[in-house]
Protein backbone atom coordinates (compact mmCIF):
# COMPACT_ATOMS: atom_id res chain seq x y z
CA UNK A 1 0.00 0.00 0.00
CA UNK A 2 1.36 3.27 -1.06
CA UNK A 3 2.20 5.48 2.08
CA UNK A 4 1.77 9.13 1.96
CA UNK A 5 4.26 10.11 3.71
CA UNK A 6 6.58 9.10 0.52
CA UNK A 7 5.03 12.34 -1.47
CA UNK A 8 7.62 14.58 0.34
CA UNK A 9 10.57 13.49 -1.32
CA UNK A 10 8.53 12.77 -4.21
CA UNK A 11 7.71 16.93 -4.36
CA UNK A 12 10.70 18.36 -2.80
CA UNK A 13 12.79 18.08 -5.80
CA UNK A 14 10.43 20.11 -8.37
CA UNK A 15 10.76 23.39 -5.99
CA UNK A 16 14.54 23.01 -5.69
CA UNK A 17 15.09 22.68 -9.65
CA UNK A 18 12.58 25.42 -10.68
CA UNK A 19 13.50 28.24 -8.21
CA UNK A 20 16.86 27.48 -9.34
CA UNK A 21 16.68 27.36 -12.88
CA UNK A 22 13.97 30.68 -12.14
CA UNK A 23 17.30 32.67 -10.47
CA UNK A 24 19.90 31.56 -13.35
CA UNK A 25 17.11 32.72 -15.77
CA UNK A 26 16.31 35.80 -14.13
CA UNK A 27 20.44 36.55 -13.56
CA UNK A 28 20.74 35.83 -17.56
CA UNK A 29 18.14 38.27 -18.71
CA UNK A 30 20.77 40.70 -17.27
CA UNK A 31 22.96 40.51 -19.57
CA UNK A 32 20.51 38.85 -22.66
CA UNK A 33 18.38 41.63 -23.39
CA UNK A 34 15.53 39.02 -24.19
CA UNK A 35 11.95 38.55 -22.45
CA UNK A 36 12.39 35.00 -22.71
CA UNK A 37 14.10 34.73 -19.90
CA UNK A 38 12.85 37.04 -17.45
CA UNK A 39 9.39 35.64 -18.48
CA UNK A 40 11.21 31.93 -17.73
CA UNK A 41 12.10 33.28 -15.07
CA UNK A 42 8.96 34.48 -13.66
CA UNK A 43 6.41 31.43 -14.58
CA UNK A 44 9.87 29.26 -12.63
CA UNK A 45 9.34 31.12 -9.78
CA UNK A 46 5.25 30.91 -9.73
CA UNK A 47 5.70 27.38 -10.43
CA UNK A 48 8.73 26.77 -7.71
CA UNK A 49 6.47 28.76 -4.97
CA UNK A 50 3.39 25.90 -5.64
CA UNK A 51 5.86 23.85 -5.21
CA UNK A 52 7.41 25.12 -1.81
CA UNK A 53 4.09 25.52 -0.74
CA UNK A 54 3.72 21.92 -1.66
CA UNK A 55 6.63 20.39 -0.18
CA UNK A 56 6.41 22.16 3.14
CA UNK A 57 3.00 20.38 3.71
CA UNK A 58 3.87 17.16 2.66
CA UNK A 59 6.83 17.56 4.73
CA UNK A 60 5.23 18.77 7.97
CA UNK A 61 2.93 15.53 7.45
CA UNK A 62 5.61 13.24 7.07
CA UNK A 63 7.05 14.80 10.15
CA UNK A 64 4.38 13.21 12.05
CA UNK A 65 5.05 9.73 11.30
CA UNK A 66 9.00 10.31 12.91
CA UNK A 67 9.51 9.58 16.46
CA UNK A 68 11.61 12.25 17.76
CA UNK A 69 14.30 11.83 20.34
CA UNK A 70 17.95 12.85 20.56
CA UNK A 71 19.96 14.37 17.80
CA UNK A 72 17.19 13.07 15.45
CA UNK A 73 14.89 15.30 17.34
CA UNK A 74 17.39 18.32 16.95
CA UNK A 75 18.06 17.60 13.00
CA UNK A 76 14.17 17.59 12.30
CA UNK A 77 13.36 20.99 14.01
CA UNK A 78 16.32 22.45 12.69
CA UNK A 79 15.24 21.40 8.72
CA UNK A 80 11.60 22.13 9.64
CA UNK A 81 13.02 25.39 10.75
CA UNK A 82 15.12 25.78 7.20
CA UNK A 83 12.08 24.93 5.59
CA UNK A 84 9.40 27.56 6.92
CA UNK A 85 11.88 30.40 6.21
CA UNK A 86 12.24 29.17 3.08
CA UNK A 87 8.81 29.07 2.26
CA UNK A 88 8.29 32.85 3.67
CA UNK A 89 11.60 33.90 1.84
CA UNK A 90 10.13 32.43 -1.75
CA UNK A 91 6.65 33.84 -1.11
CA UNK A 92 7.56 36.68 -0.27
CA UNK A 93 9.61 37.19 -3.14
CA UNK A 94 7.04 35.29 -5.45
CA UNK A 95 3.98 38.12 -4.14
CA UNK A 96 7.10 40.92 -4.78
CA UNK A 97 7.62 39.98 -8.10
CA UNK A 98 4.35 39.82 -8.90
CA UNK A 99 3.17 43.05 -7.91
CA UNK A 100 6.32 44.90 -9.68
CA UNK A 101 5.20 42.77 -13.03
CA UNK A 102 1.69 43.90 -12.66
CA UNK A 103 2.75 47.23 -12.00
CA UNK A 104 5.40 47.62 -14.77
CA UNK A 105 8.09 48.11 -12.06
CA UNK A 106 10.28 44.72 -12.73
CA UNK A 107 13.30 47.34 -13.85
CA UNK A 108 16.40 48.83 -12.48
CA UNK A 109 16.57 49.17 -8.63
CA UNK A 110 13.38 46.85 -8.71
CA UNK A 111 14.82 43.95 -10.46
CA UNK A 112 18.09 44.30 -8.22
CA UNK A 113 15.80 44.18 -4.94
CA UNK A 114 13.74 41.02 -6.14
CA UNK A 115 17.34 39.86 -7.08
CA UNK A 116 18.89 39.48 -3.92
CA UNK A 117 15.53 38.55 -2.58
CA UNK A 118 15.37 35.46 -5.07
CA UNK A 119 19.06 35.19 -4.13
CA UNK A 120 18.23 34.67 -0.55
CA UNK A 121 15.63 32.04 -1.75
CA UNK A 122 18.04 30.22 -3.29
CA UNK A 123 20.46 29.82 -0.89
CA UNK A 124 18.02 28.80 2.00
CA UNK A 125 16.52 26.15 -0.47
CA UNK A 126 20.12 24.85 -0.84
CA UNK A 127 20.02 24.95 3.34
CA UNK A 128 16.73 23.15 3.53
CA UNK A 129 17.99 20.74 1.58
CA UNK A 130 21.13 19.92 3.13
CA UNK A 131 19.50 19.89 6.60
CA UNK A 132 16.74 17.48 4.64
CA UNK A 133 19.72 15.33 3.66
CA UNK A 134 21.01 14.76 7.21
CA UNK A 135 17.59 13.86 8.28
CA UNK A 136 17.75 10.70 5.60
CA UNK A 137 22.01 9.80 5.09
CA UNK A 138 23.03 10.52 8.75
CA UNK A 139 19.34 9.85 10.72
CA UNK A 140 17.92 7.24 8.48
CA UNK A 141 14.33 9.37 9.42
CA UNK A 142 11.99 7.56 7.15
CA UNK A 143 13.92 5.00 6.26
CA UNK A 144 12.53 1.46 5.93
CA UNK A 145 15.29 -1.09 5.85
CA UNK A 146 14.05 -4.95 4.77
CA UNK A 147 16.74 -6.01 3.06
CA UNK A 148 14.92 -8.82 1.63
CA UNK A 149 14.43 -10.43 4.78
CA UNK A 150 11.12 -11.13 6.60
CA UNK A 151 9.54 -12.13 9.88
CA UNK A 152 9.10 -16.22 8.49
CA UNK A 153 12.39 -16.30 6.77
CA UNK A 154 14.56 -17.95 9.09
CA UNK A 155 17.16 -15.19 8.43
CA UNK A 156 17.06 -16.17 4.80
CA UNK A 157 16.61 -13.98 1.53
CA UNK A 158 13.32 -14.04 -0.49
CA UNK A 159 15.20 -15.61 -3.63
CA UNK A 160 16.44 -18.12 -0.93
CA UNK A 161 13.44 -18.75 0.45
CA UNK A 162 11.74 -19.27 -3.01
CA UNK A 163 14.65 -21.75 -3.62
CA UNK A 164 14.35 -24.00 -0.64
CA UNK A 165 10.53 -23.63 -1.47
CA UNK A 166 11.45 -25.28 -5.14
CA UNK A 167 13.47 -27.94 -3.56
CA UNK A 168 10.51 -28.87 -1.19
CA UNK A 169 8.57 -29.62 -4.88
Amino acid sequence: MFDTAHLHPMIVHFPIALLIIGFLFDVLSLFVKKDFFSNAGFYLLILGTVGVIAAYFSGDYAGDGITETGTLKQALEIHEEAAKLTLWIVITAAVFRIFLVSLKKYHKIYKGIFLILFLFGVLSIFRTGFYGGQLVYKHAAGVQLNLGFDAQSNGNTEYENNAIEKDDD
